[in-house]
């Protein structure tokens, strides 16, 4: 089974990054036969137009996941533009794609809702996307629930593709975790850069404690007991617990634990659990980092090659 996954750097990865896509994806380090994550520069280009934030957005999301876990020695990591295999196939892919398959597109709609400008790249965002699944004969994709489609657009294309030239292409499965699909951010809607509602993972602490305390909660009194169910504090620090450990927060919510107090529990919690990583994160070192990239770059481009040589004989370019 082969595993790929991307990460855009679009800014501070938070708790919605980590739990809805992070940690899923962390767990089929090692399990899977290959496993891809790539950093998905060039898909943040539609969003991101400064070049300097955009490179400490690159490194950024880099040493997050290296501190939260991901082993280069079980996994490949790089950069998408270190593959320039992702753009030639994006553009041959592009050639058989329908446009009303992009017009469905619910990620572009919501994007140019928000105000983000209605470029051709945005447009034609999912068939990159597609590339980047194809191009590694991906079986298994992990994904949030709203990337479900972009997965299902892969799919298309790729049967597209082959019902055109020849069985060429692998079709991959989304796999999403239900229960942790979407992580709901301090004011109840999905936690997103996009609303200002997030919680960092590895920012200064005060900042982190604000955004904490800053969570969104109902007019019941401090000594009055609570449904932990409807509580936005309690199914955020449930994220972090195992079931007997949530049953026994819950249980505290019950008997009326003030919302302050609660707050501060989830701050604990929060700091404990990503204390380790924190330091780890500190420690590590520029060089390690960039042959990390450098030698995954080398072996993604040794798969996306074999790729390409199929797909440039399939269509008639070789």
């Amino acid at each position: 089974m082969r595993v790929l996954s991307g990460m855009q750097p679009s800014g501070q990865l938070h708790l919605g990054n980590y739990f809805g896509s992070m940690k899923p994806n962390l767990e089929f380090v090692g399990k899977a036969e290959e496993s891809f994550y790539f950093i998905a520069d060039l898909h943040a280009m539609t969003t991101l137009h400064d070049k300097d934030a955009l490179l400490a957005a690159r490194k950024d999301i880099v040493l997050d996941y290296l501190a939260a876990g991901f082993d280069p020695s079980k996994a490949i990591m790089y950069y998408q533009s270190d593959v320039p295999e992702h753009t030639e196939l994006m553009w041959i892919l592009s050639t058989i794609t329908p446009m009303g398959l992009l017009e469905r597109s619910v990620s572009y709609k919501d994007k140019v809702q928000k105000g983000i400008a209605a470029s051709a790249g945005l447009f034609s965002y999912p068939v990159l996307m597609a590339a980047d699944i194809l191009l590694y004969d991906a079986d298994i994709v992990p994904v949030g629930k709203d990337q479900k489609q972009h997965v299902e657009i892969a799919r298309d294309i790729a049967g597209k593709f082959n019902n055109a030239f020849g069985e060429t292409l692998t079709v991959p499965e989304p796999l999403i975790k239900e229960d942790v699909a979407v992580v709901p951010g301090i004011d109840e809607q999905k936690m997103s850069k996009s609303y200002g509602n997030t919680i960092p993972l590895f920012g200064d602490e005060k900042i982190i404690e604000k955004a904490i305390m800053s969570i969104v909660t109902d007019s019941t009194g401090p000594d009055e007991p609570k449904d932990p169910e409807k509580c936005l504090v309690y199914q955020i620090h449930k994220l972090f617990l195992d079931e007997k450990e949530a049953k026994a927060l819950a249980d505290e919510y019950k008997k009326g634990i003030g919302y302050g107090d609660a707050k501060k529990k989830l701050f604990a919690t929060y700091m404990d659990y990503f204390g380790d990583m924190r330091k780890k994160r500190s420690e590590l070192k520029e060089d390690y980092v960039q042959g990390v990239l450098e030698d995954g770059a080398k072996k993604a481009r040794k798969v996306a090659k074999a790729t390409m040589e199929r797909v440039r004989k399939a269509v008639g370019l070789e």
